[in-house]
């Protein structure tokens, strides 16, 4: 079908949500759009589980794989305490390899908190690159924790830290040979510090400390754009967002100028997205902005007739109600042919 990343949400409907064995009443939030992370009730903790693949990446993948797995469990609202983690390997695999990979998912893993508890490891025929799928899960107090479907209309959205982080990080270590003579190699190297960036595990804590949070969302394939539209449609509402208001760090712009990428549309994990009461709204983000992650209001959610719209720096305003296909994926295939 030509499809290349996440799986149309069509499809998903159609094909996968449905398909889920027994219905545990314990599971109190199931697959569905949006909704990355299970919530499985353990009387007064619920725990918080869910998974991710590295695939648009080959460099620094065991680093990426902890960060994005345990994302999806902060903005629950939860602490990731433990990782299960498959490690695929391509045939002729260089030793160097592993070591490279296990010395980074220890790394990560240290730095937040978690342990890798089991997981798989082995040697896969027909692969170009390793491939890393790791599973995280956490606990949190049954009354502390958030869902993508939680945003209310006229709840305000923040971002923190900006659009495009993840993908300004894979671009400099991906396409470094193509971008050299395009951009400086100070901004390339500053890109690839990106890497302290990807976790959102502090930036979801302060926001839970505020108050007032409905929903909060780890905006990955698709970028903010994909991110927005995925709690807009797990909420049943409409949003309008505002593209002059969405932080676009210096790095990322001269980076995705120099690909013809629009950073709102590219993989954005380290970048956190949160659905507050309109109270509180100015207060997560002077909190975030004290203990030094960039955060900005960038739009609102309203009702779901409004639709989804996005207000151009120009004042013009677009549609936006197509499912967000990833530049990294449009990138990848453009090069490849």
């Amino acid at each position: 079908m030509g499809y290349l990343g996440k799986v149309p949400p069509s499809l998903l409907e159609k094909y996968v949500f449905g398909r889920i064995g027994i219905i545990d009443e314990r599971v109190l939030v199931k697959p569905s759009i949006g909704e990355d992370a299970a919530i499985i009730d353990f009387g007064d903790k619920v725990l918080v589980v869910h998974s991710d693949p590295i695939t648009g990446a080959s460099k620094h993948i065991g680093w990426l794989s902890i960060c994005v797995s345990t994302n999806d469990v902060a903005v629950r609202g939860a602490i990731p305490k433990w990782i299960s983690m498959v490690i695929l390997l391509p045939e002729q695999f260089d030793e160097n390899l592993l070591d490279s990979i296990t010395r980074e998912i220890d790394d990560a893993a240290k730095r937040l908190g978690v342990m890798i508890v089991c997981g798989h490891t082995e040697v896969t025929p027909k692969l170009d690159r390793p491939i890393l799928i790791s599973t995280a899960f956490g606990e949190a107090l049954k009354g502390r924790v958030v869902t993508t479907g939680g945003a209310k209309p006229g709840d305000l959205i923040i971002l923190s830290k900006g659009a495009c982080i993840e993908g300004t990080f894979i671009f400099a270590n991906e396409f470094y040979d193509l971008l050299i003579g395009k951009v400086s190699k100070d901004v390339i190297d500053r890109a690839l510090n990106y890497i302290h960036l990807l976790s959102v595990l502090k930036d979801a804590q302060l926001a839970m400390s505020v108050g007032g949070v409905n929903s909060m969302h780890d905006p990955t394939e698709g970028g903010v754009l994909g991110g927005v539209q995925e709690m807009a449609q797990a909420s049943s509402l409409g949003f309008v967002l505002y593209e002059d208001k969405v932080i676009v760090n210096e790095e990322t712009k001269i980076i995705c100028e120099a690909l013809d990428v629009d950073p709102l549309k590219t993989i954005s994990s380290g970048a956190l997205l949160i659905s507050a009461k309109p109270d509180y709204a100015e207060s997560i983000v002077n909190v975030l902005m004290d203990n030094g992650i960039k955060a900005s209001i960038i739009g609102r959610f309203t009702c779901r007739e409004f639709g989804w719209k996005l207000v151009k720096g120009d004042g013009s305003v677009l549609d936006v109600s197509e499912p967000v296909v990833d530049e990294l994926w449009r990138i990848y295939g453009k090069l490849k042919s």
